[in-house]
């Protein structure tokens, strides 16, 4: 069934606040003074705006005349460093001035000192006349009305992996591809999709990165412009969100990856990668078992003999490239210690392990108590540790370790479950009645 995402009842486009877009077009331009005179020893990457070792009051002359004119000066106090002069507010302000193959006195760096100069005259312009609005920016944001509080997201769901006998516990439905919805904007999206209750509702943290927008940008959580030459705000690596950086401190934990954002299954966070597949596990994960547990449960060594560290690769290669559609079959990889290999390769990279460093810790000191009971209590505390998507993971692991009689079978490889007994886990999960 194919997602209406012009339900003009449930979104309403929201409405972009233009007064700091305003602000910017009216910030000083920056103007140059330039030095008329041969300065010796002047560093290769200034020009001639660089007037040498001249002292403050001198700067201040020069720049008098005009608001946004700026030069560049040697210290007096610290020669060998290099100051900005740049005229704003009626006044010349100094900042020490950086090179490390672009130019900066902050976080931003610039191709040129021009660049640095407008971006520079842009942010103070804005900070000076829009100070109280924008400490209160993140009041009643636009996110409150069209983002995930209200509207939460409705993935399309697929068909089912294949089950094998063996394997009850198959995974959750995941979304169908949207060539509609892939022509709007990460907020929009967000705006005409709701939570389905079949789907997991796992929560994650956005992974913003500090970004440059190119042409006029808005945030997507409090609707205003985003200012500046470069780096005006952050973009999520994995649902495409843009936001002010400070907008991004208070944005919820409602990521909801996009498979074109998150383009490989190995080395991928997984909450992510379960997310982005709208999925109750790592689809890598479910494949891999289901494969072992239909060909495999009575092969001698499982998880003990080592496959083709080659063809192990090539199946990491084949998830990365074609997700679900990946051929792991018997027709493609004959022998199933392949499969065990990938399995466990694709839990030696994870950027956060199974067991995560924050619980880890929990779960060692949860090993060494000798009391039984005790150390199945502590052992349940430590669960609550995890992550639901992969406490839900590793209660699957542990069902699929009892089916294939766990004792028999090496399974102790990487952070994972070093130093951590899977008997114990396997106990107090099926305790608990999470696995059967």
């Amino acid at each position: 069934m194919a997602l209406n995402v012009f339900d003009h009842d449930e979104y309403r486009p929201p409405v972009w606040k233009s007064y700091l877009y305003q602000l910017q077009q009216e910030a000083p331009h920056p103007r140059r003074v330039t030095c008329t005179c041969e300065v010796d020893n002047r560093p290769k990457y200034y020009g001639r705006e660089y007037h040498g070792m001249i002292s403050r009051e001198e700067a201040d002359q020069l720049l008098s005349q005009a608001e946004g004119s700026y030069l560049i000066r040697e210290s007096q106090r610290q020669p060998g460093t290099y100051t900005l002069a740049l005229r704003f507010g009626n006044q010349t302000r100094n900042f020490r001035l950086y090179h490390d193959g672009k130019h900066f006195v902050g976080e931003k760096r610039f191709e040129s000192i021009h660049d640095l100069v407008t971006d520079g005259l842009i942010t103070l312009y804005i900070e000076t006349k829009a100070a109280e609005y924008i400490a209160k920016m993140t009041i009643n944001p636009i996110y409150e009305h069209v983002g995930y509080t209200t509207l939460n997201q409705e993935p399309t769901l697929k068909k089912h992996l294949p089950h094998s006998p063996e394997a009850p516990d198959g995974p959750a439905p995941a979304k169908d591809e949207r060539n509609a919805e892939e022509r709007l904007t990460s907020l929009v999206r967000r705006a005409t999709l709701r939570e389905s209750d079949l789907a997991p509702k796992y929560e994650k943290v956005h992974n913003f990165k500090v970004h440059t927008f190119r042409g006029p940008h808005w945030c997507e959580y409090c609707a205003n412009f985003m200012w500046g030459l470069i780096a005006q705000g952050v973009k999520c690596a994995d649902c495409g969100l843009n936001v002010h950086k400070q907008c991004s401190k208070v944005v919820p934990n409602d990521c909801q990856p996009d498979l074109r954002h998150v383009k490989k299954v190995y080395s991928c966070d997984l909450t992510t990668l379960v997310k982005a597949h709208n999925t109750k596990r790592p689809m890598v994960v479910d494949m891999c078992i289901q494969e072992i547990e239909a060909r495999g449960l009575q092969s001698e060594g499982l998880y003990r003999i080592s496959g083709f560290s080659e063809l192990i690769e090539d199946v990491k290669l084949a998830f990365d490239r074609d997700g679900e559609k990946a051929d792991i079959s018997s027709s493609a990889y004959e022998d199933i210690n392949i499969i065990t290999g990938a399995l466990k390769l694709y839990f030696r990279e994870l950027p956060i392990p199974l067991i995560t460093y924050d619980a880890y810790p929990r779960f060692i000191e949860t090993a060494k108590i000798t009391d039984p009971e005790k150390r199945l209590e502590s052992l349940h505390e430590a669960l609550k540790l995890l992550p639901p998507a992969h406490c839900e993971t590793l209660r699957y692991l542990m069902a699929h370790l009892k089916r294939s009689d766990y004792t028999s079978c090496d399974f102790t490889f990487s952070q994972t479950f070093h130093h951590v007994d899977v008997n114990d886990i396997v106990i107090q999960l099926n305790y608990e009645g999470l696995i059967p």
